[in-house]
């Protein structure tokens, strides 16, 4: 996966961030009908996912993914060769799928703001709904070598340019002062281990978990003067009134215990 290797844990939290307004999204990019083989291909990848995610690269075997897939391992070895070039056909058909879905979403977009949160949410999106796939692209990064390595690699770094680039419109027209790789690395720290902790019934959807994760990352890089109007809903927050509620339940177990302590006498 792109960025970082460092896991972050699931945190609770008194106070939200602000808000963003509902970003209004593009269709998905429009697909060629898919052939036979098209569909089948999809299958397999999805079934070999699933075995990689279960049981690691390394602890998968032809037969494990022959299995899965319901294709015999004669026909497994004769199509794909190795299961190494299962594994770089997932992150590839993965990489140029959120790619290209981003790329559409982005058009006609002018506030750099608004854009940023279109790349969290695009990301959050996809991998939401394929959380075993995150989970192969983040554990198995090092896996591919050679030629299937060096192509990832060319994908993953458009990718990270992408979002560079956006961190840099966003500095050069509010006139900030950042740096936009720490930014990039920051936020694919944050949105690359939803896995392992995202909960749809805690956490919301996809959509609202965009939504504050942008907040957290454009509240650290700009002052809240320069943030867009459109894109925060202020909360309101009132912290006297729980520390008051607190006060008078401690208030009320104390009377209670001095009587109790009263009456025993």
């Amino acid at each position: 996966m792109i960025g970082t290797n460092v896991r972050t844990m699931s945190t609770s939290t008194a106070i939200r961030a602000p808000r963003a307004t509902r970003i209004r999204r593009r269709p998905a990019v429009p697909a060629p009908p898919e052939s036979r083989f098209d569909r089948r291909l999809s299958e397999i990848l999805r079934h070999a996912t699933d075995v990689f995610c279960e049981k690691g690269y390394e602890g998968a075997s032809m037969r494990d993914l022959s299995r899965a897939t319901g294709m015999s391992l004669a026909g497994l070895y004769h199509y794909f060769g190795s299961k190494e070039r299962l594994l770089y056909l997932i992150q590839k058909d993965t990489f140029t799928t959120i790619v290209e879905q981003l790329k559409a979403d982005l058009q006609g977009v002018a506030d750099p703001e608004q854009r940023i949160r279109i790349f969290i949410r695009n990301h959050l999106e996809y991998f939401v709904a394929h959380q075993s796939g995150l989970k192969v692209l983040s554990h198995e990064d090092e896996a591919l070598k050679n030629g299937f390595a060096s192509e990832l690699a060319a994908i993953k770094r458009q990718y990270y340019r992408i979002c560079a680039g956006l961190m840099d419109e966003l500095k050069l027209e509010r006139r900030l002062e950042f740096n936009s790789r720490t930014a990039v690395m920051s936020l694919f720290g944050m949105i690359n281990w939803i896995y392992t902790w995202y909960n749809p019934r805690v956490d919301g959807t996809a959509e609202e978990l965009a939504r504050q994760m942008s907040d957290l990352l454009l509240s650290g890089v700009m002052p809240r003067r320069q943030r867009s109007p459109r894109g925060m809903r202020q909360e309101r927050l009132h912290p006297p009134e729980s520390w008051r509620h607190v006060a008078v339940h401690e208030a009320a177990k104390r009377r209670k215990n001095t009587a109790h302590g009263v009456s025993r006498r």
